[in-house]
């Protein structure tokens, strides 16, 4: 599931606290099956100075969700859709949007 999402993707959330919030993939965390979302599943950390340069203070960041609590969001109809896999007039591997067929990949 993992391997279809990549950066800079624009995700829906379709399950979780933040359902129905759409985002950029930020990092995808292959080994984990993990994604950061842009937005989405906040969390708060305690953080100390480092040498000057960095505050101390609570910091708000992004949090990484499980891949199957998004889909992809289809460019032509803006709706959440799955991916599949397919080949292009060139013979090259693109994902293909499965309502509406149009290629994400070049």
């Amino acid at each position: 599931m993992a391997n279809r999402i990549k950066k800079d993707d624009l995700v829906v959330v379709i399950s979780g606290p933040d359902k129905g919030t759409q985002g950029r993939v930020l990092k995808v965390l292959k080994e984990e099956g993990r994604i950061i979302v842009e937005g989405v599943n906040y969390i708060k950390r305690h953080q100390s100075a480092r040498k000057g340069f960095q505050e101390t203070g609570i910091v708000e960041r992004e949090a990484a969700i499980h891949a199957s609590n998004v889909m992809m969001v289809d460019p032509q109809t803006e709706k959440p859709t799955r991916i599949r896999m397919g080949v292009n007039n060139d013979g090259k591997k693109v994902r293909i949007a499965v309502k509406s067929g149009v290629a994400l990949d070049g």
